[in-house]
């Protein structure tokens, strides 16, 4: 695993997450285009078609919301309800690498059938989570907000008008083709009004609903179509008051998972704790976001050091 992704893009890249701002008014936004990657994190398990499509919302709006924020670290999306879908989790470092994985009742999404990816069905009642975690020695930040909403995007919009009080149009959508499962996400606010001013000029408030009304006319095919390229798409939504747009950020399927973090974990656990890991004599560990399969027999166990 790279530490790094290439954020030297060609025009009409796949798998990047691009800023832009709306002139003169000073909306700013992103959009997200995922094909490669999000068909990686999808592909790792054998999700029904209604999961997947979930899923990958989730992950786009999770690259969204960490294209926004200015961390080392990692950005978490985290979904659980009492629904057909207990659990999703889409998390993206601040050098581009994404994953994500979701825990379901199989005979419920079964029942579900492959209808529309509504949250009230498929969720249920619960939160939606954002974390950032920069690691040691610092504080970690967690927002949690109902599940509110018809979609994923819904809540996300939700989150901000409860929690930060930020003006946010946001979209996201996960369509399968030929060649596999392609998500894109469009996301534009607007900050409060400057201290001392008390709400937002005639003009201001035109040009924030024309843009939620041009946002509004984005397909999903658009959003996720290899074909319309994403700097293209810009420019057709908001070239009326003028688009600038700015360097993208690389995105990849990388999980961080490794046999050296497994093996931390490992040593700090107490020796009665490993014994009743153990089946046949072994200790296996699975990644739920990758999949890979890390296995410990006796005599490793014996050789890792221990404090």
């Amino acid at each position: 695993m790279t530490d790094h992704i290439d954020t030297k893009l060609a025009a009409g890249a796949d798998d990047l997450v691009r800023p832009f701002q709306i002139e003169p008014h000073g909306l700013r936004g992103r959009l997200v285009r995922l094909g490669p990657s999000i068909d990686t994190i999808i592909g790792q398990h054998g999700y029904p078609p209604v999961v997947a499509g979930m899923l990958g919302e989730a992950v786009a709006l999770a690259a969204l919301l960490a294209g926004a924020l200015k961390y080392e670290g990692v950005f978490t999306l985290q979904t659980k309800g009492n629904g057909p879908v207990k659990l999703m989790v889409a998390d993206v470092t601040s050098a581009g690498a994404m994953r994500g994985y979701a825990q379901y009742d199989a005979k419920a999404v079964s029942a579900y059938g492959d209808g529309s990816r509504s949250v009230q069905r498929l969720l249920g009642a619960g939160y939606l989570a954002f974390t950032v975690d920069q690691g040691e020695h610092t504080d970690r930040y967690q927002g949690i907000v109902d599940l509110e909403g018809a979609t994923l995007a819904e809540c996300v919009q939700h989150y901000f008008r409860q929690s930060e009080q930020i003006e946010t149009g946001i979209m996201a959508a996960a369509l399968k083709g030929d060649a596999g499962w392609r998500v894109g996400g469009l996301m534009i606010q607007r900050l409060p009004a400057e201290s001392g001013v008390v709400g937002f000029t005639e003009e201001q408030e035109d040009a924030w609903h024309r843009a939620l009304g041009l946002m509004g006319t984005c397909t999903p095919v658009e959003i996720c179509d290899a074909a319309t390229d994403a700097d293209k798409l810009l420019f057709r939504l908001f070239h009326e008051d003028g688009v600038r747009v700015y360097p993208a950020q690389g995105l990849a399927a990388q999980c961080r998972c490794s046999a050296e973090r497994i093996e931390q974990v490992l040593t700090t656990l107490p020796e009665d704790d490993l014994q009743h890991a153990m089946v046949d004599g072994t200790i296996t560990v699975n990644c739920e976001f990758c999949g890979k399969i890390y296995s410990y027999d006796e005599a490793a166990i014996a050789a890792l050091p221990r404090g």
